[in-house]
């Protein structure tokens, strides 16, 4: 785990005397929750516009299984009843039961550049914290790790992969005038995958495929909901001591499967297993985003099919992977299987077409995966943060 050193008390910026903070419960507050990102990133090139039914979905209990165990209560800063901001207060109970903690989240965070304003939002978030009894919040987070989260700090000069975190420069600035402290950094690494893997690495995989009797196979996606349960197993094993993991509900982790399936590429979702038994899997995932941005935001703007066709149009050029999950099970640890499904994934992937790769997110304490990683040839290009302060 890496935390920041204890720093002397920041002085916050002074509250704007013209801003108002309050819950959005209508539906027309959450709406403009919704809507206020479209209006912030309007000049930004590379800001990726999700599906406003999507987000919306997101946002309701009834078809967000994450709300089965958690609360969140949304704010909106208003200026002269122009939005100007928001953030959701989030408490996920099962986060703090696995990691033996006590805090409560925030996430979903837009802002426009006024220290002042985002210091409103997050006071707003952190009384609603300290009302649930939390003495720190840790953030962003949509609504736990499993989802999407952090801050960009570093490599602002391309969009962001599919279901990674945007934000405008001036982010990073507003945590630190408000008091906030580095929880933990996440790193994103880009792969040139028509570059051939290095010798050694070709050669130890090999040596660990015939040592392990490792089999690795191809998702059955005929077979998807076993194949699950399969791949859940593994998952759930996999990251239980990581900083910041846990484990997703059954609901939500179905729920995820069954959104991510019509994205999924069957040579992609790889399974390896030892005497037909599941003790690793990978997932990469084509760039969606590069299809989503073409939607901008809608699908069915005014009742006419123009943003997906748009969508189903830009999905044919979609040039770009991300290696969105890796795990293994504990008792296969250090034995190289890691190795076997980078690679295995790297060849896939330049197989089909793919020339760019980005293995994301690590966490920066991830000494063995980053080395991994690094060997294989990647480089480090974006920087994510997760922050704290005391409630």
């Amino acid at each position: 785990m890496s935390v920041a050193a204890a720093r002397p008390p920041v002085e916050l910026p002074p509250l704007p005397s013209d801003v108002t903070v309050g819950p959005a419960h209508s539906t027309a507050d959450r709406d403009a929750f919704v809507d206020f990102p479209y209006r912030l990133y309007r000049e930004d090139v590379n800001w990726v516009p999700p599906l406003r039914l999507e987000r919306k979905d997101f946002l309701n209990p009834r078809k967000n299984p994450w709300f089965d165990h958690g609360a969140v209560e949304l704010f909106l800063a208003r200026r002269g009843g122009e939005v100007v901001g928001r953030i959701a207060a989030v408490d996920d109970p099962h986060y703090n039961a696995f990691q033996g903690t006590h805090l409560g989240f925030f996430g979903m965070f837009e802002c426009i550049d006024d220290a002042g304003v985002a210091r409103a939002l997050f006071d707003a978030a952190q009384t609603w914290a300290r009302g649930r009894g939390f003495a720190e919040m840790m953030g962003p987070v949509n609504f736990s790790t499993n989802y999407e989260c952090s801050v960009l700090v570093d490599g602002f000069d391309s969009p962001p992969r599919v279901l990674m975190a945007y934000n405008p420069r001036y982010y990073p600035a507003l945590y630190d005038a408000c008091g906030f402290s580095k929880a933990q950094d996440l790193w994103a690494w880009e792969i040139d995958t028509t570059k051939p893997p290095p010798d050694k690495v070709v050669r130890v995989a090999e040596k660990v495929r015939k040592r392990e009797g490792l089999v690795i196979r191809a998702a059955r996606m005929a077979d998807y909901a076993n194949e699950v349960a399969k791949i859940k197993e593994v998952y759930n094993q996999a990251w239980e001591k990581n900083w910041g993991f846990v484990p997703m509900s059954d609901r939500e982790f179905e729920q995820i499967c069954h959104d991510m399936k019509s994205m999924v590429v069957p040579d992609l979702l790889l399974i390896a297993e030892v005497q037909g038994n599941p003790v690793a899997f990978s997932m990469t995932l084509p760039d969606a985003n590069q299809a989503i941005k073409a939607a901008q935001g809608r699908l069915m703007p005014y009742g006419l099919p123009w943003g997906l066709t748009q969508l189903v149009r830009a999905q044919k050029k979609i040039d770009r992977v991300r290696l969105v999950t890796l795990g293994v099970k504990a008792a296969y640890r250090k034995r190289g299987i890691d190795a076997v499904l980078y690679l295995d994934t790297l060849l896939t992937t330049l197989r089909l077409g793919y020339p760019i790769g980005e293995i994301s997110w690590t966490l920066e304490s991830n000494d063995m995966v980053n080395r991994s990683i690094e060997l294989m040839g990647a480089r480090k290009y974006k920087t994510y943060r997760i922050y704290r302060r005391e409630a």
